[in-house]
């Protein structure tokens, strides 16, 4: 399969402070929503919606527990594209669920049930604790690469970490390092921010410092059980909450092709872009096709559908070890 090439950095969605609610979205007003042609995620009705953003919808259940559903939307350039890619929102939970079983030794997650939810949305769907969100974006890099990249080149630093000189796009790094990312508001790209101003954001200087520990841990085992796969985990993502007694609970996604660099190991060399497991076919094909990059989006063509949906559950199939039909019978999906 010739895969697409990574160039920008994986987009995270918007954390609200009390709430796992990472939709990059404003609030809903509660009313069933119908997503029509964008997605096959059903409105569940007599169900809250409280946010719909790009990709998640987040349902409240009682005062304790949200549902969380992945659609089969995609976006490029902050612009959700009118045809959907079939079975995303599945490969993207079913992901999360394999790495929260996996991480749950190291911190544990938010995970309630993925079977326990409504008909509408297994396979897409989890139901999780709601929490109280740190208003974070826990970035841990191994491999030099997007953003880290052109700020390397023009500093020698990310986020405020002095690197080796003569370092190469794509070239791994020599630990893994922490950077902290938080966006300033509704649509706004991640902003990236050095140690000391996510304490400042954070209002808690030792939590930061015990989720760089974690981000660095929970990054360390992932990429090590990728790289046994053939896969080479470039960098990622991840979302912490609180619970009322204070325990840190990673929250969101984990390790999914939306949150994380995924590049096929065998083919990889320093000194370029990588081909990778992830939205970025769907990007190229959109900055090529002579589209202004303004709402609204245009629709995808069949080949690009296909295309992506082929790497996404790739994607999946290399990581999780199974077909991607054995999460879909688990999960009563199919």
């Amino acid at each position: 399969m010739t895969l697409a090439h990574s160039h920008a950095a994986p987009q995270a969605e918007i954390p609200d402070r009390h709430l796992l609610t990472t939709c990059g979205r404003s609030e809903a007003t509660g009313a069933p929503v119908s997503l029509g042609s964008v997605s096959e995620a059903a409105a569940l009705q007599g169900t809250e919606l409280l946010c719909q953003g790009k990709v998640r919808d987040i349902y409240a259940v009682g005062n304790d527990r949200l549902l969380m559903v992945s659609s089969d939307r995609v976006s490029t350039y902050d612009v959700v594209h009118p045809n959907p890619i079939p079975d995303r929102g599945k490969v993207l939970t079913g992901l999360s669920v394999f790495w929260f079983d996996r991480t749950g030794q190291i911190v544990p997650n938010h995970l309630i049930s993925y079977t326990d939810v409504p008909a509408e949305a297994r396979g897409r769907g989890m139901l999780v604790e709601r929490l109280e969100m740190v208003p974070l974006e826990c970035v841990v890099r191994g491999y030099i690469t997007g953003s880290g990249w052109k700020d390397y080149q023009a500093t020698g630093a990310v986020c405020g970490v002095r690197l080796p000189g003569g370092l190469q796009e794509s070239q791994q790094l020599p630990e893994p390092i922490f950077t902290p990312a938080t966006k300033a508001d509704v649509g706004d790209h991640d902003e990236n921010i050095d140690l000391e101003a996510a304490k400042r954001i954070a209002g808690d200087g030792e939590l930061v410092e015990e989720l760089q520990r974690l981000s660095i841990e929970l990054y360390r085992h992932a990429a090590a059980h990728a790289l046994e796969c053939g896969v080479i985990l470039a960098d990622t993502k991840l979302e912490f909450g609180r619970r009322t007694d204070g325990t840190v609970v990673l929250a969101d996604e984990a390790f999914t092709p939306d949150s994380s660099r995924f590049w096929p190991a065998d083919g990889y060399e320093p000194g370029r872009s990588q081909p990778s497991f992830d939205k970025q076919f769907v990007r190229d094909w959109a900055s090529s096709s002579g589209w202004d990059k303004t709402a609204p989006g245009p629709e995808l063509p069949a080949e690009v559908v296909e295309g992506t949906r082929a790497r996404y559950i790739e994607a999946y199939e290399r990581i999780a070890g199974e077909p991607f039909d054995a999460w879909l019978a688990r999960s009563s999906a199919s």
